[in-house]
């Protein structure tokens, strides 16, 4: 009785497993029906890095979210350049590539239409070696404007750094120190910091990738910086004032002395003449005195 309770308990139990196998092949195939196989890559890759089977896998991807540009044959991609940073795990897109018969290096990461320009670098320059490859930075030059002010203006902004250095990898967050910054620039961008780096002295300024708004500037001369530098100069003294200063007041000009004269007559003392007054006169003597009438 006990054997055949222990026959029937093992049959069960083979059945069930039997039964979980074939459920678990049948979802294992159902999830097989609804994927798609993509290229990945298997490891970081740098921009400029010529793709191979060593930076390559295939794998199984859901079929509903698989990337658009996704590439699925792994022949497709061997001899591709990667146009930008690619992380272990992430789908291979036509996007992050560069186009067919790329060679490599720096010049395969230029966007279309761009031109790849290096400056000279300093701590300073350099944002304290804060500027790394795939930084964003403003252009700014110090030189001397028409009226030979010194004058500080921001001529580019958002720019791409391509690489610091001879290192052109965008995963590093140390700072670090370089000679040269290489930047990436339309022509016409090219042509003005050709001239700005000729005409005065280059810096950087780092800004948030995420920041794109163009902020424009006319630039600051040492008067902004500094205010006004020279007093305005007293206004010069009129012809007239200048005249009144020198030409003393009428008025206050001493008046000459009259000139007195006497006549000694007889012993008598003749009094002082004083000045004529007009219209005819008519002299009498009376005696030793003499006497004017007017008439």
């Amino acid at each position: 009785m006990k054997s055949k309770r222990a026959l029937i308990m093992i049959a069960t139990s083979v059945l069930a497993g039997l039964l979980a196998v074939w459920l678990a092949t049948r979802w294992i195939g159902q999830l097989a029906e609804n994927t798609t196989k993509i290229v990945v890559a298997s490891r970081d890759v740098d921009p400029g890095t010529v793709l191979g089977e060593g930076s390559l896998q295939v794998i199984a991807w859901p079929s509903g979210s698989v990337p658009s540009g996704a590439i699925k044959d792994l022949k497709k991609t061997q001899g591709r350049v990667a146009s930008t940073q690619i992380f272990t795990g992430e789908p291979i897109l036509e996007a992050k590539l560069a186009r067919e018969g790329a060679t490599g290096g720096l010049s395969s990461v230029l966007a279309e239409g761009k031109r790849a320009i290096s400056i000279q670098a300093n701590e300073i320059v350099g944002v304290a070696g804060y500027i790394r490859p795939g930084s964003r930075v403003d252009i700014m030059v110090n030189t001397h404007d028409s009226k030979d002010q010194t004058l500080s203006k921001i001529v580019l902004e958002n720019i791409l750094v391509l690489a610091t250095a001879q290192d052109d990898k965008r995963d590093q967050t140390k700072p670090k120190v370089v000679s040269t910054v290489t930047l990436e620039v339309d022509p016409r961008q090219a042509e003005m910091i050709d001239l700005a780096r000729s005409i005065g002295t280059l810096s950087m300024a780092l800004r948030n990738s995420l920041d794109t708004a163009a902020v424009k500037t006319v630039g600051v001369t040492r008067n902004d910086l500094m205010g006004t530098l020279e007093a305005p100069a007293a206004p010069a003294p009129s012809s007239a004032a200048s005249s009144a200063a020198q030409t003393p007041n009428a008025a206050s000009a001493p008046k000459p002395k009259a000139k007195t004269a006497s006549k000694k007559a007889s012993g008598a003392v003749t009094p002082t003449a004083s000045a004529a007054p007009a219209g005819e006169q008519v002299e009498i003597i009376r005696g030793v005195q003499k006497a004017n009438s007017n008439f």
